[in-house]
């Protein structure tokens, strides 16, 4: 299994029951192929530039190891969900 990193950026409408919604959401789609190791949620930040008509975002960082199938499954969703307004997924060298 690879080593991944995702950064994605939530709409700081949604509420903090809904951000730790996704987080779940996602995090359990990531176990059922690999297995998370850390979540980070940075909380809102000031956005370099405006997406979808917001100047800020909820940042949240998850560490993981998955398999290379899984990534594309987990950027498929990323897109379908409206709260997401942008996300990357990184893979991280062996140390």
């Amino acid at each position: 299994m690879n080593q991944y990193e995702t950064v994605f950026i939530i709409n700081p409408t949604v509420e903090d029951t809904g951000v730790k919604a996704l987080i779940e959401k996602f995090s359990s789609l990531i176990n059922n192929d690999g297995k998370v190791k850390q979540v980070e949620e940075l909380g809102i930040k000031k956005l370099a530039y405006e997406i979808k008509k917001q100047k800020e975002g909820i940042y949240v960082v998850i560490q993981f190891e998955a398999n290379p199938e899984l990534i594309k499954e987990l950027e498929r969703i990323y897109r379908i969900t409206d709260e997401v307004m942008k996300f990357i997924v990184v893979r991280k060298d062996e140390e």
